[in-house]
């Protein structure tokens, strides 16, 4: 494989020229209007490139031409074909050079790797390392950045990983900002938090030192996990060494802060941010509103937004979109109509997303008549729903029990529609297991597992939790430990799906295996897990068990949900003793 290539031979690579460089090289010798009259014999230029047929003619024009013209002409090509997102045919008439036998340079290959890794084949992207050596061009850090984007957007974290080991490791290529930062980056995505972290602090100790950038990917990944401590105490670092934080680092901070809650020290990094003459913007405050919408308090958002618009900050669509979702999830849809009205009033086209908000609070007050009559309103007024507005009415429909209708709906999605995402295919097994059309499920996911390399972690969460909640955990179990074999890293949610997987079927001893395993991994329970696990022990009358869980929850700031709760009062309900097992429980009861 093309992969396994020994990267040994590359240790002496020195970084050259960027993509950057090509840009300022193509202007200073005016690539864009080049007339390639007596070069090519025809009056063609480059700016006349409007689509995949004019650049192929002029791609076989410049082929005929005796001499070759410069590979600097096949390389301001390829960049507008890039441009275009022709990347297929990128790669297809490289091959026509290859053959050919026209010389070729260190831009074009990269771009050649760049339209495979844009391709999600970034295995064929190292088919191509070979070609420098071949023509004795030197490897630089931007081929090494491409592949890495490559592999992180096909989910291959780890090849990714050992990847930048190998360079760091042998010398290959010396790592710049960009290519910690294509690291770091890919990490949080994948929800690697702590692997970034430990990235950051070796960067720090090394010679490419870290800058706002990634330091605002680090604490941007810190507040997506819900962790606004350790990522305000990465800020104070930053602004100890001299590094002062910018505009994105504080949405990210008042974003995490948001959705905690803690809105006294939101108000605190406004401050901050005012001293620092760093003025809101638009974002910012529609970040403030979200949150206080998602927390119910719409009321108080709407007051923000008038705080907004005083101080001379103008809504966009993103901020009415939110005060709609805010309304919608209080279920009053019709106050949510009365923003969308107010926006076209207001001249503000409403986009797909607008659209869509509206149709999912409809579709969670079950009026799906109003729904289908906003879904076919966009296409009346020139628009296409989207996949997301597709997906939101085929939920709607499964949530009141219209199976056929949803399964009809999406076979007209798969023949008129746009192509579903993995979301709306997680939607559709999602109502599969939900109403025990089990075959159908496992059949339409082997079918996905043949045709997409796409599918992340979220998606398996929906397969493994169908199944467990539809006792094949068994087959939950295979899938759950082949999971490393294909990249991908169990998240919290998967952990905690098949702990109560084995919590229904009895197993207490499997599931703290499980629990275990989990932590041995760097993935901590939440209080989901615990309330699984505590409900298991209850089920299953193990309350000796159950108390030192408790302990242990009571530890970490966690504590009984609903469910939770429901489940002990019944069970000292059928047998009081048990409140007398429980000395913690038994002192709060009677405070």
């Amino acid at each position: 494989m093309a992969r396994r290539i020994s990267l040994c031979y590359f240790r002496n690579c020195t970084p050259f020229i960027s993509f950057l460089t090509i840009r300022a090289y193509c202007s200073s010798q005016s690539i864009t209007s080049i007339s390639l009259k007596g070069k090519l014999g025809v009056n063609t230029k480059f700016e006349n490139v409007n689509c995949l047929d004019d650049a192929v003619t002029l791609f076989h024009e410049m082929v005929r031409t005796h001499p070759f013209p410069s590979a600097v002409y096949f390389t301001k090509l390829f960049k507008t074909m890039l441009n275009m997102k022709h990347y297929s045919a990128v790669v297809s008439l490289f091959g026509e050079m290859q053959k050919i036998g026209i010389p070729i340079n260190g831009f074009i290959l990269s771009m050649v790797i760049n339209s495979y890794c844009l391709m999600h084949r970034a295995d064929c992207g190292f088919s191509v390392l070979p070609i420098y050596l071949k023509n004795g061009i030197p490897f630089n850090v931007v081929t090494f950045n491409t592949l890495l984007r490559g592999l992180f957007s096909e989910n291959k974290v780890k090849d990714a990983i050992e990847l930048f080991k190998k360079l760091v490791r042998e010398n290959i290529c010396e790592p710049d900002e960009v290519m910690y930062a294509t690291v770091i980056n890919g990490l949080s995505k994948m929800g690697h938090t702590e692997k970034t972290l430990s990235l950051l602090r070796l960067m720090e100790q090394g010679n490419t030192k870290p800058d706002i950038w990634i330091y605002s990917i680090v604490i941007d990944a810190l507040c997506k996990d819900r962790n606004s401590d350790a990522a305000i105490k990465l800020l104070n670092e930053m602004k100890q060494k001299g590094i002062p934080p910018n505009i994105v680092t504080y949405s990210s901070l008042i974003d995490g802060l948001c959705k905690l809650g803690q809105w006294e020290k939101v108000k605190t990094l406004f401050s901050e941010m005012v001293n620092l003459n760093i003025y809101p913007n638009v974002r910012i405050f529609t970040v403030v509103i979200d949150g206080l919408c998602k927390e119910g308090r719409v009321d108080d958002a709407e007051e923000v937004m008038k705080h907004m618009v005083g101080k001379g900050v103008e809504p966009d669509i993103f901020t009415y979109n939110v005060i709609m979702d805010g309304y919608c999830l209080r279920g009053q849809v019709d106050r949510a109509r009365r923003i969308f009205d107010f926006m076209i009033d207001e001249n503000i086209e409403p986009g797909s997303i607008s659209y869509s908000i509206l149709i999912n609070g409809y579709c969670k007050k079950k009026k799906l008549a109003e729904a289908m009559q906003l879904f076919h309103e966009i296409s009346q007024k020139g628009s296409k729903p989207n996949v997301f507005t597709h997906t939101t009415i085929l939920q709607g429909l499964f949530d009141v029990g219209r199976i056929g209708s949803a399964k009809k709906f999406f076979d007209e999605m798969l023949s008129t529609g746009p192509i579903p995402d993995l979301y709306t295919y997680g939607t559709l097994l999602n109502g599969y297991f939900k109403y025990g059309l089990v075959a159908e499920a496992i059949s339409l996911f082997n079918e996905l597992e043949r045709k997409r390399e796409d599918a992340d972690i979220e998606f398996y969460n929906v397969v493994i939790n169908g199944l467990c909640k539809n006792g094949k955990l068994d087959k939950a179990l295979t899938i759950f430990e082949k999971l490393s074999s294909i990249g991908l890293v169990p998240n919290v949610r998967t952990y905690t799906t098949m702990i109560n997987g084995f919590c229904l079927k009895g197993l207490l001893d499997e599931a703290k295996d499980m629990r275990r395993k989990m932590e041995g991994n760097g993935c901590l329970p939440n209080n989901v897990t615990y309330n699984v696990i505590v409900q298991g022990f209850l089920r299953c009358s193990r309350i000796s068990e159950m108390r030192t869980f408790m302990k242990e929850m009571a530890g970490r700031g966690f504590s009984f949900d609903a469910t939770t709760t429901g489940f002990l009062v019944n069970v000292i309900g059928e047998n009081p003793s048990v409140l007398d097992m429980i000395p913690e429980f038994h002192l709060k009861t009677k405070k």
